[in-house]
């Protein structure tokens, strides 16, 4: 099939589901007629290669990833209109691979939320149940796959904003380790723990738009030099064909599996460990210790981070800018109206923990747990323990508006993904069945640059589940 034809066909699906702000709202910005254009620029660096692994692989962009063609706008109006003057290494890779970016999704304001609500251009919504969110903050592209836009689509994360997203629509959400994939052109939002992640229909869609993605970058000191492997070919090959998982230990961590649990996920996730047990896989109960902190420890560190990284937006070099009497009015007239509350929220705080006579208390203290959180990763994966499953979420999608009002709430979305962030490791959801009719994510977590291994789990466990995944 042509490029153009592959194209075309996913701006008519964008069309028929109504992706657009009066129905979906998961597309902020796109332009059918210059990116079939560019399907024909010949300029050296930027046309597309007819034979690369991508070819013809139409790829939608989360807001807050720059591109050439398309407003960066991070989901804000202090952004409003921004077109970036360099392109994220991400970008230029897929399209180097020829794959064609076709739009850029609706997120949560600078990544910061867990629903797709939190955005200066109102909330998107999931194509599966459109009274229901898509998560977040990398909605926007997860309900895009989920729609049947692209197969494909890059996110980010800081706390699980590609993985939950991917829970709550049903498709399969990567989110490699820290330093495996360049954060050139990725919008901080908390360096540290930032990450671009993939979403794919299929675990071989999201494994093969992150070979090509990976890799070192002399753009990004923290891009690491490990090699990349090719994990199209992780898919078991040894062990026997109805034990391809043979030899492989599966951690079961208690503290991901409380009474608390809803009971229809614990049983979703039981029965995706009884698949693995029948892959040949053995199942060991573990324990992460310290992931009750996981909450309070993510909620000091990244808004310190976010609030040093957004002091840039200040109206001076780029973006929105408001008049007022004398530079430190301009400052804060401009930041008033440019920035939303869940981001107002984020920077009063982070600059509070900051602060002199709170730094000790507060975030000296987050980075010591941090510590013992990644240790614990560690000290589990040191004892044979080859991958982690767990929960995604704690719950199914949510209606739009249940949890705005209540953030602590809203941030617990995230009490089963976040550890993974601040130990730097990798992990990935993917769909294993649905509870009311709405998709139910189980969460894959392996050691460092040990994708590969965790593609093999997931490879084995998708094969097995086949379409029970998605009923």
């Amino acid at each position: 099939m042509s490029v153009e034809r592959e194209v075309g066909r996913a701006f008519a699906r964008m069309d028929a589901v109504g992706a657009g702000a009066d129905h979906l709202n998961i597309v902020l910005w796109s332009d059918r007629e210059r990116t079939l254009k560019l399907l024909r620029d010949e300029t050296p660096g930027r046309a597309l290669d007819p034979a690369g692994p991508l070819a013809s692989a139409a790829i939608a962009v989360k807001d807050n990833i720059a591109t050439l063609d398309l407003p960066t706008t991070c989901g804000s109006r202090i952004l409003e209109g921004y077109v970036s003057p360099y392109e994220a290494t991400a970008v230029r890779r897929l399209r180097e691979a020829g794959a064609v970016v076709i739009a850029k999704t609706n997120c949560d304001e600078f990544g910061m939320g867990s629903s797709t609500e939190h955005s200066a251009y109102g909330p998107a919504r999931n194509p599966l149940d459109t009274t229901r969110v898509p998560g977040g903050s990398s909605g926007g592209s997860a309900a895009v796959v989920a729609a049947g836009i692209a197969r494909a689509a890059l996110g980010s994360e800081t706390g699980g904003s590609v993985r939950q997203p991917a829970s709550f629509c049903g498709v399969v959400g990567v989110k490699p380790t820290y330093g495996r994939v360049s954060r050139y052109g990725l919008v901080a939002f908390a360096s540290s723990l930032d990450q671009i992640g993939v979403f794919g229909a299929s675990v071989a869609d999201a494994a093969g738009v992150l070979e090509v993605i990976a890799g070192a970058d002399p753009l990004d000191s923290t891009a690491a030099e490990n090699q990349v492997p090719r994990y199209r070919d992780s898919a078991p090959q040894g062990g026997s064909a109805s034990q391809p998982l043979a030899g492989m230990v599966v951690g079961k961590p208690a503290e991901y599996f409380p009474p608390a649990l809803d009971r229809r996920i614990r049983a979703r996730c039981d029965a995706a460990l009884d698949r693995f047990r029948a892959l040949g896989a053995e199942v060991r109960d573990i324990s992460l210790a310290h992931t009750d902190l996981a909450i309070p420890v993510y909620y000091i560190i990244a808004p310190a981070e976010a609030s040093s990284n957004l002091a840039r937006f200040d109206g001076v070099r780029y973006g929105l800018r408001l008049e007022g009497d004398g530079l430190r009015a301009m400052y804060e007239a401009t930041r008033t109206r440019g920035f939303g509350a869940e981001v107002t929220r984020r920077i009063l705080l982070g600059t509070y923990v900051l602060s002199a006579g709170y730094y000790d208390a507060y975030y000296r203290k987050a980075q010591a747990v941090r510590t013992l959180i990644a240790q614990d990763f560690r000290t589990a994966f040191a004892s044979g323990v080859d991958v982690i499953f767990t929960p995604t979420a704690p719950t199914t999608a949510f209606e739009l508006g249940a949890k705005t009002s209540d953030p602590y709430a809203m941030y617990l979305n995230d009490i089963f993904t976040a550890t993974a962030n601040l130990a730097g490791v990798p992990a990935m959801s993917l769909p294993i069945g649905r509870v009311d009719g709405l998709p139910v994510g189980g969460q894959i977590i392996a050691p460092h640059f040990e994708e590969d291994v965790m593609f093999r789990a997931a490879f084995a466990l998708e094969r097995s589940l086949g379409e029970e995944a998605h009923r």
